[in-house]
């Protein structure tokens, strides 16, 4: 099941960001559930978001590693959003 999480930052928060990267994509690695990521950017082209295709087995297994990514566990987001994603287009 793909899922698709969208995760907008707090605002002010882009060093939380940079403090937590290196955290945040080695658990990313270490997982091995996300097929795509990437970071929102704001009309400056500073990261202010995060955009994640996780491919996991049900809804609670995506809330499980939302909640564990370490930007979560630091506090970056304001608001998170987990939707169902059917792919169309891409491998």
């Amino acid at each position: 099941m793909l899922i698709a999480l969208m995760a907008q930052d707090k605002t002010g928060a882009l060093q939380t960001r940079k403090d937590n990267r290196e955290a945040h994509l080695a658990y990313i690695q270490s997982t091995g559930v996300v097929a795509q990521a990437g970071p929102l950017l704001d009309s400056d082209g500073e990261m202010c978001g995060s955009l994640i295709i996780l491919d996991v087995d049900d809804m609670s297994a995506a809330q499980n590693w939302a909640d564990n990514d370490p930007y979560a566990k630091a506090g970056l987001f304001q608001k998170v959003t987990l939707i169902e994603w059917k792919r169309v287009i891409g491998g």
